[in-house]
C-alpha cells in the first residue's frame, strides 16, 4: 500500500510518501509544497491545490492521511490552515480518494506509543522506522511521514 501523509499549512504543506507491505515501511519521498508570503491567500490556495493534484497523480497513493486541524492561540492562522486543508481535501475528492484524518495525539500514539510524546521523539521514531540516515526536513515533511506511518498502523489494526 502506498500512503501519502499530508501536514497542512498555507505557507508550507509537508508531504511524505511511504510504501507499507508485510509490516515493513519503505520511504519513497518527502518534501514540502511552499507558497510565498505576500501573495494573496486565494492564490496560495490555488497553488496548494494544483501541487496536491500533481502529488496525487505522481504517486497514485492507495491512501491519504491528513492531520486534523489543531487550533492553538492564533485563530486567524487556524482559519487560513483550515482553508488549506479544504483545498487538500478537495484535491483528494477530485482524484476519488477518501482521506483519513488523524489528530496529533493519534499520530504520537501510533508512532511512539505515547499520545503525549514530544515532537522530537516522534521525529526520531519516524527516522528510525523508515531507516533514514538523518532527520527528514523540513519538520512539516517529517510530520507528514509520521502521519503516513500512523495510517499504516491504524489501518492494519482494523484488518487483524
Amino acid at each position: 500500500m502506498i500512503i501519502l501523509g499530508i501536514d497542512p499549512g498555507y505557507a508550507t504543506v509537508g508531504y511524505g510518501v511511504v510504501r507499507y507491505e508485510k509490516s515493513r515501511f519503505t520511504h519513497i519521498r518527502h518534501g514540502a509544497i511552499t507558497t510565498p508570503a505576500g501573495v494573496p491567500l486565494y492564490l496560495r490556495l490555488k497553488e496548494i491545490h494544483e501541487d496536491m493534484l500533481t502529488l496525487l497523480d505522481s504517486f497514485h497513493p492507495d491512501a491519504v492521511a491528513v492531520e486534523e486541524l489543531f487550533f492553538n492561540t492564533n485563530i486567524t492562522t487556524g482559519i487560513q490552515v483550515g482553508h488549506a486543508r479544504g483545498v487538500i481535501l478537495l484535491a483528494c475528492a477530485e482524484r476519488g480518494i477518501a482521506p483519513e484524518e488523524y489528530t496529533p495525539a493519534q499520530v504520537k500514539q501510533a508512532v511512539v506509543g505515547y499520545g503525549k510524546a514530544e515532537k522530537k521523539q516522534v521525529m526520531e521514531m519516524t527516522r528510525s522506522i523508515l531507516k533514514l540516515p538523518r532527520m527528514p526536513r523540513p519538520d512539516d515533511a517529517a510530520d507528514a511521514l509520521a502521519l503516513a506511518i500512523c495510517h499504516a498502523h491504524t489501518a492494519s489494526s482494523h484488518f487483524r
